[in-house]
């Protein structure tokens, strides 16, 4: 049971897919699959953000020798990497996507202050999963309300 004038949020994190090959790539194609970041419910003005986590998996055909796999986030609704909004409207929410655990790493396209990640695809080992951390900054008092936004994964090969 919920304390009496307190607002709780439920928050998510839809993710859409794309990939694109280089011109002379030796890998033949790329799929790609993700779990959404689900923050779950945040206590407006708590005092620790609100961390989650998902994944990314990439599986590869047509894989020759090694290869290095990049691997972009898109910047969603806000239109910058320093700070992504979750929306509900009009009202927004504050959050980010990171690399790494301990969030110190914005994960984007390399511009903008975010880093881009990559990884080794090779014929033997033509698959691999990524974790995307994501944190609802702390503080913060919006509307109640059902927040999303939509990340696009860019998977190039």
């Amino acid at each position: 049971m919920r304390p009496a004038g307190t607002r709780w949020l439920s928050l998510g994190l839809c993710v859409a897919l794309a990939a694109m090959p280089a011109a002379h790539a030796a890998i033949a194609s790329c799929s790609v699959a993700a779990t959404n970041v689900v923050f779950g419910i945040y206590t407006p003005l708590q005092a620790a953000a609100l961390s989650s986590a998902g994944t990314i998996s990439i599986t590869c055909t047509g894989v020759r020798g090694r290869n290095t796999v990049t691997i972009d986030l898109s910047q969603g609704a806000s239109g910058n990497y320093t700070t992504r909004r979750l929306t509900a409207g009009a009202a927004t929410l504050n959050y980010n996507l990171y690399q790494d655990a301990a969030n110190t790493e914005i994960w984007g396209n390399g511009t903008g202050g975010s880093t881009e990640a990559s990884v080794t695809i090779r014929r033997r080992t033509p698959t691999a999963t990524l974790t995307v951390y994501g944190a609802v900054n702390a503080r913060q008092d919006p509307a109640p309300g059902s927040y999303t936004d939509t990340i696009t994964v860019t998977v190039n090969y």
